[in-house]
């Protein structure tokens, strides 16, 4: 596969990872708070989370882009 073919495969599935892990880390806070209740540690996760869908949009319109542009 040629580089530039590459590139654009290669952020989608890195954006892939990126939603997989920010379900898996929301889960896990959410069972964290089931068992400690509301905490620090929690508003903490749901901060990071927050930044992670700020982000979303933005990375979901340049794959987009990338892919189109093949």
């Amino acid at each position: 596969m040629p580089t530039n073919d590459l590139v654009p495969s290669l952020i989608y599935k890195l954006n892939e990872n990126q939603l997989a892990i920010a379900a898996a880390v929301e889960d896990l806070s959410v069972w964290i708070e089931q068992l400690h209740g509301p905490a620090e540690d929690g508003a903490r996760i749901r901060n990071s989370l927050t930044k992670l869908d700020e982000n979303l949009e933005f990375i979901t319109r340049g794959v987009a882009e990338l892919l189109n542009d093949r």
